[in-house]
């Protein structure tokens, strides 16, 4: 019986995601995006203000989270790093694949959404930090399902995907990874309040353990998106 102390916590061994210095410049740009997002709260009116249209918004986010998804592709393009298809985790080969992650995907989004609940009623965030985005009018509302489907793949692809692979080839610890992403995911919504932060890094980790489990972050993005596009209706 091995009985030294690295016997007793295996480290798992997986490759960088990409050179350190491409991941560097993936959280610079999604600093940007959150000091962005926090300009346009800024200027958004005030509770009950008159609404002046965020298709602009929409669309400025829209390409913001695709010029991410950009630079993560070009990441893979870097001699010995990992493929963008590789990061979703494969492709589906059949019907019952597709149907077998759309399941998991509404469960995902059932539980992700039990949680939020809970977390909101437990520390109860005063003011609703997205009403600026709320969407008016066919136009907007058409945007807004763009830009949640946008925002179900990017984003998972970033946080769940190359982040939380990275993290998971630095330290060899999948508990670890699951937790630094998450952590990432909450701090970049710091525009929306601490309360919310804490919120999100909750979302984080269970959207990072389950695609931990999966191996495959497709039922991820469908959850991620339907949540998005659900916030149409609270």
């Amino acid at each position: 019986m091995d009985s030294r102390p690295e016997a007793l916590t295996p480290r798992v061994v997986a490759r960088l995601v990409a050179p350190l210095w491409h991941s560097l410049g993936l959280l610079i740009i999604l600093l940007a995006i959150s000091l962005s997002l926090l300009r346009m709260q800024s200027r958004s009116p005030a509770a009950g203000g008159q609404h002046h249209g965020n298709v602009i918004v929409y669309m400025s986010v829209i390409a913001c989270e695709w010029a991410m998804t950009f630079y993560v592709w070009l990441g893979g393009l870097i001699p010995g790093a990992t493929r963008l298809r590789d990061l979703v985790g494969g492709r589906w080969s059949n019907r019952k694949e597709v149907l077998r992650d759309i399941a998991l995907a509404i469960a995902l989004w059932i539980a992700v959404t039990g949680v939020g609940i809970l977390a909101g009623l437990v520390l109860r965030p005063h003011i609703d930090p997205l009403a600026f985005l709320s969407p008016r009018g066919a136009a907007e509302v058409v945007l807004w399902v763009v830009m949640s489907v946008t925002a179900g793949f990017c984003e998972e692809l970033v946080y769940r995907g190359y982040l939380q692979k990275q993290f998971l080839a630095l330290t060899g610890n999948a508990a670890l990874a699951v937790l630094a992403q998450g952590v990432l995911f909450g701090v970049g919504h710091w525009y929306q309040g601490i309360k919310m932060v804490i919120i999100i890094t909750l979302l984080g980790l269970l959207f990072g353990g389950f695609a931990h489990w999966r191996k495959s972050l497709r039922p991820g993005m469908i959850a991620h998106a339907l949540g998005d596009v659900a916030n149409l209706i609270g």
